[in-house]
């Protein structure tokens, strides 16, 4: 009989529920975004997003169950995520899981965000069915986290590359706001770049003899390169902004874009993996998602970029597999904000 996994994403400030059969087979993914509410402060506040959890999360669990065509009483269990991430966020979502489960009598999971992205993979048939199998080369790189995973089978990780400073999607936010860009930051430098000729250029902090990353030296060569052309921190008489801030968007992507790709195929190779499988925000990047495609030798499992960004799909993804195992939360399961993967 086919398993029904609702699944609750409440970690940063998208409140997110989906519902997913048997691991894979994706019936609804309901995302509400506070990216509007958080762009005039340049970033997101954590007060603001809990508060706004709390009014979002009851309609968002009604449209992912109507999508799905199931009532809460037809689903098997609760996969809800409790870590990493703001903590008042999370307690919004895990309060609600709790909940329901208690109220349905049905298995509660707790599901770490972090492997929830790496779930994501496994919504897509056609990634299913060129499934390279263990071990695998995971990146899941979003606004807290770049972190190389080992996946050597269901819920068995081994961290060995990671971000010392800043995360990936962290910088893409920092860079955007020294060019005066909008919020989320790695979407609207995706966006100002296309069309850039290339001529300026960045450092890359390659961080040699180990898979680390570090982009907080990079953002600081923006901003002395966004100073000496007179764009930073107000635009000089003269000076051709427009042109100026797309070449310099342009080259913060690819300074990334190049570090990350090498690193993650230098990591398969060492590891001798199957396959890679991306997740997270930043993974929603096409330049990056193109370049790792064509560097790597190897199957590179990649969900939709709708999926990439925190959902509920991939909760109950991943939330299913440890159903199978019989990892059952306890009902006082608490939020752990700064919980580890691997």
């Amino acid at each position: 009989m086919a398993i029904k996994i609702l699944g609750i994403e409440t970690s940063c400030d998208d409140t997110a529920a989906g519902v997913v059969e048997d691991g894979s087979k994706l019936l609804s993914n309901v995302i509400s975004s506070q990216s509007q509410l958080h762009a005039i402060h340049g970033g997101v506040v954590p007060e603001v997003a809990s508060r706004q959890h709390v009014r979002d999360l009851v309609p968002v669990l009604e449209r992912a169950t109507a999508n799905a065509g199931l009532g809460l009483e037809e689903m098997d269990a609760i996969a809800v995520t409790y870590g990493p991430g703001l903590a008042g966020s999370l307690i919004t979502g895990v309060n609600a899981a709790k909940a329901i489960a208690y109220s349905l009598g049905i298995p509660l999971i707790g599901v770490n965000h972090l492997e929830g992205h790496i779930y994501a993979s496994w919504l897509a048939q056609s990634n299913l069915e060129d499934d390279p199998g263990f071990p695998l080369a995971c990146l899941v790189a979003s606004g807290g986290h770049t972190d190389l995973l080992l996946m050597e089978g269901h819920g068995k990780y081994k961290l060995v590359g990671r971000s010392r400073d800043d995360a990936a999607g962290e910088a893409f936010d920092k860079a955007a706001r020294i060019l005066g860009l909008g919020f989320p930051g790695g979407p609207e430098i995706q966006r100002v770049s296309e069309g850039a000729t290339g001529e300026e250029k960045l450092p890359r902090a390659w961080m040699k003899d180990t898979l680390d990353f570090s982009f907080s030296g990079l953002k600081t060569a923006l901003l002395h390169m966004a100073q000496d052309r007179g764009i930073y921190p107000s635009p000089q008489e003269g000076v051709d902004q427009e042109r100026l801030i797309r070449e310099l968007a342009a080259a913060f992507q690819e300074s990334v874009v190049d570090v990350i790709s090498s690193k993650l195929v230098d990591m398969a190779a060492k590891y001798k993996v199957k396959g890679l499988v991306l997740g997270g925000g930043v993974t929603a990047n096409t330049r990056l998602r193109e370049e790792i495609i064509r560097r790597s030798p190897l199957p590179v499992i990649v969900p939709p970029p709708i999926l990439c960004t925190d959902n509920g799909a991939m909760i109950a993804a991943c939330g299913y597999f440890q159903y199978q195992r019989g990892e059952e939360s306890a009902i006082d399961i608490d939020v752990d904000p700064g919980l580890p993967l691997g």
